[in-house]
C-alpha cells in the first residue's frame, strides 16, 4: 500500500525540521571534551565537584575559594567554545580581584554528561546557584552572576529569577536572532528554536549590572552590548574593553581586572534585590 501524499509530506517536513534543529545546535554550541589546563597551573587552590541538574544530568564544576571567608562569590558561566579548563587565565584575574568562584561546565562540555541545549543550559546554571545556596550557604548579598558570551544567556535568565547581588555581562549579545542576522543573514531566523533573548529579559533584571565589551570584538557586535546596557532595568555600569572577542580580557589588562574588582567592591552589603 502506498503512503498518502499528505503523510509523505508530513514525514519530509519532520525530517527537514530535525535537520534544521541539528544545524542550529551545531552553529550555537561548540563543545570540547578535552580538558586542557587546571587552576593549579595559575597557583589557585580548587575543588572539583559534581553537580546534578534537575533533569539528572551530572555536571563538572570547579570551586575556587577566595582569599577570605567573606569574599564575594562569582557564579561563572563560560561561552560556547572549549570548556571550563580553557578559562584559567580568567579564574586568576577574578581571584586577584578578590572573588571566590564557582565555574560550571555546560552539559556536553568537558567532563559533563549530556548534550547542550538552551533549556539544558538554563538547568545547568540553576544547578550552580542551588549548590551555592543550599550546600555552601552563600548569602545572596555576596553572590554575583557572571556570563561570558553565550554564557550570558543563562546568566541573564538566572539573574532575573533568583536573588543575587549583581550581574556581570561580558561580551554579551542581544539574542541568538540578532546574532543570526550577523553571522547567517540568509538563515530564516523566524524558524530558529534557540532564543537566548537577553535583550528582552534585561529590563526585568533589577540588580546592579556591569557590562564589558570591546568595540573591536570580532564575534559579537559592540552595538548589541550597548543595546543590552540601555535595556537593563537596574543600576548599571559600562566598561569599554579593547581587543578581540576571545582575548579582549587579556588585551585589556589590568583594566579588565580592575573593573571586576571595582564592581565587586561597589555592591551594597545589605539584602540584595530578589529575582522574581
Amino acid at each position: 500500500m502506498r503512503a498518502h501524499p499528505i503523510v509523505l509530506l508530513l514525514m519530509a517536513a519532520a525530517v527537514a525540521w530535525m535537520a534544521l534543529l541539528r544545524f542550529e545546535n551545531a552553529m550555537v554550541f561548540h563543545p570540547n571534551r578535552v580538558m586542557t589546563f587546571l587552576p593549579g597551573a595559575q597557583g589557585l587552590d580548587y575543588e572539583p565537584l559534581w553537580l546534578t541538574a534537575e533533569d539528572g544530568v551530572r555536571l563538572r564544576a570547579w570551586w575556587i575559594p577566595g582569599a577570605s571567608a567573606d569574599a564575594p562569590v562569582m557564579l561563572c558561566f563560560h561561552g560556547n567554545g572549549g570548556n571550563l579548563s580553557s578559562r584559567t587565565d580568567k579564574m586568576k584575574i577574578f581571584h586577584d580581584a578578590g572573588a571566590a568562584q564557582l565555574w560550571v561546565d555546560w552539559r556536553g562540555y568537558g567532563e559533563s554528561e549530556g548534550s547542550p541545549s538552551e533549556a539544558g543550559l538554563y538547568r545547568d546554571a540553576r544547578a550552580g546557584w542551588d549548590w551555592l545556596d543550599k550546600t555552601r550557604r552563600v548569602p545572596a548579598s555576596r553572590l554575583v552572576i557572571y556570563g561570558e558570551s553565550l554564557g550570558n544567556g543563562p546568566a541573564v535568565q538566572l539573574a532575573r529569577d533568583v536573588p543575587a547581588a549583581g550581574l556581570i555581562v561580558d561580551s554579551g549579545f542581544a539574542s541568538i536572532g540578532d546574532m543570526g542576522k550577523v553571522v547567517m543573514p540568509w538563515f530564516p531566523m523566524s524558524l530558529a528554536a534557540i532564543r537566548f533573548d537577553n535583550l528582552a529579559k534585561l529590563p526585568y533584571v533589577k540588580v546592579p549590572a556591569l557590562f564589558l565589551h570591546s568595540p573591536q570584538d570580532d564575534v559579537v557586535p559592540y552595538e548589541q552590548s550597548r543595546r543590552n546596557f540601555a535595556a537593563a532595568g537596574g543600576p548599571k555600569t559600562f566598561v569599554e574593553l579593547r581587543g578581540s572577542h576571545n582575548d579582549g580580557f587579556l588585551e585589556s589588562q589590568p583594566g579588565y581586572g580592575k573593573a571586576i574588582q571595582g564592581f565587586l567592591a561597589s555592591l551594597p552589603q545589605g539584602a540584595p534585590l530578589a529575582g522574581r
